[in-house]
């Protein structure tokens, strides 16, 4: 196996110039480590990580737009990279990764700083990598309870990242109509439009607000603002009748959460 084959691939993502040829110029020094990407948003970040499917991410938490949380948040759980987190002072966020045992390199870090992340980055691939037998299937436990607990904290995404035919899309979740299946994807309906995203409905329905999406359907999220009317049909299903016109079927298994809007 060639000296390339073994190196890491890493992603910078810093919105800030500084902070990105500062970590840059570091990595470089690193003869196991090839750079692979560097992206100043978190748009960028969430395309480029799915695409390139990097080993190592060097992410920064305060950007504008999309912060690293939420650049996490859209992405497949099952195809996390390791992940160094950037931040400036954030009391919060510092004991979130230090419980979860996760690395982070606190602005302005020097060189010996960088390099223990930067080691425990390599532990944590070693392991993974032996466990895994090399397959990217392999899930970093301690991001994705990291990530449950700041679902729990913190408010859901605002916005989800779609791309169509090379176009970059934001979608704002409050625009959001209704959501349906559609094979591996699904289809999100907003503002007389409709998007595919390549997601779950289970992974979907955990984005979403439940004070606001209601799940009527294996196959349907809706919007509980657009919805106009509930018609009762047989065995205790309702149709829903969206604002737009559109009729959907409230199974029985899910009509409960229904009948507790209107109880």
């Amino acid at each position: 196996m060639s000296p390339e084959a073994t190196k890491i691939r890493a992603l910078i993502v810093d919105d800030e110039e500084l902070g990105r040829d500062r970590i840059q110029s570091l990595l470089e020094q690193q003869s196991d480590v090839e750079i692979i990407g560097v992206c100043a948003d978190g748009a960028s970040a969430v395309e480029t990580i799915e695409r390139t499917q990097p080993d190592l991410v060097f992410l920064d938490v305060q950007m504008p737009g999309m912060d690293g949380f939420e650049v996490i948040e859209n992405l497949d759980p099952a195809h996390l990279p390791a992940v160094v987190f950037v931040t400036a002072h954030d009391g919060h966020a510092i004991r979130a990764f230090e419980i979860h045992a996760l690395d982070f390199l606190l602005k302005p870090f020097d060189q010996m700083r960088f390099e223990k992340a930067l080691e425990r980055a390599r532990t944590q691939l070693a392991a993974k990598k032996a466990t895994a037998t090399g397959t990217s299937a392999a899930i970093d436990s301690r991001l994705v309870s990291l990530l449950e607990e700041l679902r729990e904290e913190r408010k859901y995404p605002e916005r989800l990242i779609v791309k169509s035919s090379g176009r970059v899309f934001f979608i704002r979740t409050e625009e959001i109509d209704w959501v349906e299946a559609s094979g591996n994807y699904v289809k999100i309906h907003a503002k007389n439009e409709a998007h595919l995203l390549r997601e779950s409905m289970k992974n979907m329905e955990l984005k979403l607000d439940p004070k606001t999406f209601v799940r009527i359907h294996r196959s349907a999220i809706v919007n509980i603002d657009r919805i106009k009317e509930l018609e009762p049909w047989f065995h205790g299903e309702y149709i829903v009748i969206m604002r737009d016109g559109t009729r959907l079927t409230a199974s029985r298994v899910f009509s409960d959460r229904l009948s507790a809007l209107i109880a």
